[in-house]
């Protein structure tokens, strides 16, 4: 279920992330889904959908943080 616009991304990403940040969730998410479709590339049990979103949150904390205030910021 890759995501082909932001309007798509879940309520958690688009209601907090700024726009850069969700185009790099996005991409992130979108090639994980693509690199771990098979189970045997994922550690442990986690779902296909969990893999490329926990890949696409460590790519936006790549390069953004909450600041102070619980905003999303670039670093």
């Amino acid at each position: 279920m890759p995501y082909n616009k932001h309007s798509e991304l879940p309520d958690s990403v688009k209601d907090t992330l700024p726009a850069h940040a969700q185009d790099i969730y996005q991409a992130a998410f979108n090639n994980a889904w693509d690199e771990y479709a098979d189970p045997d590339k994922r550690r442990g049990d986690d779902s296909r959908e969990e893999v490329a979103h926990k890949v696409a949150w460590a790519a936006v904390k790549q390069s953004y943080e909450k600041n102070e205030a619980g905003k999303w910021v670039k670093k």
